[in-house]
C-alpha cells in the first residue's frame, strides 16, 4: 500500500488527542493504567501514524505489518491511538471498562487491530516472534512489532523468546522496551535491576537502538532504518516518562493505575492542554 506522508505536527496533535483520550477511560468507572499509557503513547502514534503497513477499514489485510501490545495493561493508549487512526470511532472510548463494550481493560481480539489478547505479562514477544517466523518461513514482507514495559522483561519468557528470535535471523521483527523505569511495585531497578539492559540484549544477538521514547522525529528516523542489521532482530529501547503530559503523574508511582474523580480528571486535562500549548 501508499502510505501518506504525515507531517510530525499531525502526529503531535494525534498524540496529544490520544493522551486527552487516555485520561477519558482514567475517568471511567473502573480506572485504567494512565501512567504508563501515557508513556507509551508517543511510540504507538509514530508506529501508526507513520510506519506500520496497516489498513484501518481492512484491519486483517493479509500483507499487514503486526503489532502486538505486550504490555497489555496500557490498552487505554493502544485504544486511543487505534481510534485516532481510523479503527473505530474515537466516541467508543468513552464505552472504557463497560460491560458488553469492546474496550476491555486489557485488549481483546473482539476489537478491530487488536491481534491477541494480551495482558498475562511476558508472552507478546514470542507471539510477535511466531508472526516474524511465519513469515520469514513464507517469503512474505510482513513485519512484527511488539511494545515491552520494562518491568516486564523480569519475566523470564521474554529471554527465551529473545534468544529464539536471534537464532532464526528474524530481522522482521522489532521489539520496543517503554522504558519508564516503573512497575507497579516501584523503580524497576529498586526491585530487579535490568541494566545494563543494552548490552544484555545486544549479547543475545540483537542490533540495539536507544532513543528518546518521547521525539517523534527521531522515533521516526529509528523504525524507518529498519532493520538496524539485516539479519538480526532490532531492539528499540525507548526512554520515556510515565505519565508524559500530565504533570502530576509524571515520574510518579501514583500514576500506574488512576480512577480519576471529575475534578482529578478537570486538574489533569488542565495540565495536559497547559503543557501541549506550551510546546506550540
Amino acid at each position: 500500500m501508499t502510505r501518506v506522508e504525515v507531517s510530525t505536527e499531525e502526529l503531535a496533535e494525534r498524540a496529544h488527542r490520544a493522551r486527552e483520550n487516555v485520561l477519558v477511560m482514567g475517568a471511567s468507572e473502573h480506572g485504567a493504567h494512565v501512567g504508563g499509557s501515557l508513556s507509551a503513547v508517543d511510540i504507538l502514534t509514530v508506529l501508526y501514524g507513520a510506519v506500520l503497513r496497516v489498513r484501518p477499514d481492512e484491519p486483517n489485510w493479509a500483507d499487514r505489518d503486526w503489532f502486538v501490545l505486550s504490555k497489555g495493561h496500557a490498552g487505554a493508549a493502544l485504544y486511543a491511538v487505534l481510534a485516532e487512526h481510523g479503527y473505530f470511532p474515537t466516541e467508543e472510548c468513552h464505552t472504557y471498562g463497560q460491560r458488553h463494550g469492546r474496550l476491555a481493560g486489557h485488549p481483546l481480539r473482539r476489537l478491530p487491530g487488536v491481534e491477541f489478547p494480551t495482558g498475562s505479562l511476558g508472552h507478546g514477544l514470542s507471539l510477535a516472534g511466531g508472526v516474524a517466523l511465519a513469515a520469514a518461513r513464507t517469503d512474505r514482507s510482513n513485519r512484527a512489532f511488539v511494545l515491552l514495559g520494562d518491568g516486564e522483561l523480569q519475566e523470564g519468557s521474554n529471554w527465551e523468546a529473545i534468544m529464539s528470535a536471534a537464532q532464526f535471523g528474524l530481522d522482521n521483527l522489532t521489539a520496543v522496551v517503554d522504558r519508564n523505569g516503573w512497575q507497579i511495585s516501584g523503580r524497576t531497578e529498586e526491585s530487579v535491576a535490568l541494566e545494563p539492559l543494552a548490552d544484555r540484549w545486544r549479547s543475545f544477538g540483537w542490533s540495539v537502538v536507544e532513543t528518546d521514547g518521547h521525539d517523534l522525529e527521531a522515533l521516526r528516523a529509528v523504525f524507518g532504518a529498519l532493520p538496524a542489521t539485516p539479519g538480526r532482530p532490532t531492539v528499540v529501547i525507548a526512554k520515556t516518562t510515565k505519565g508524559r503530559g500530565v504533570p502530576i503523574f509524571e515520574d510518579r508511582k501514583k500514576s500506574h493505575y488512576v480512577q480519576l474523580t471529575p475534578r482529578l480528571h478537570e486538574r489533569a486535562l488542565a495540565g495536559l492542554r497547559a503543557r501541549r500549548r506550551n510546546q506550540t
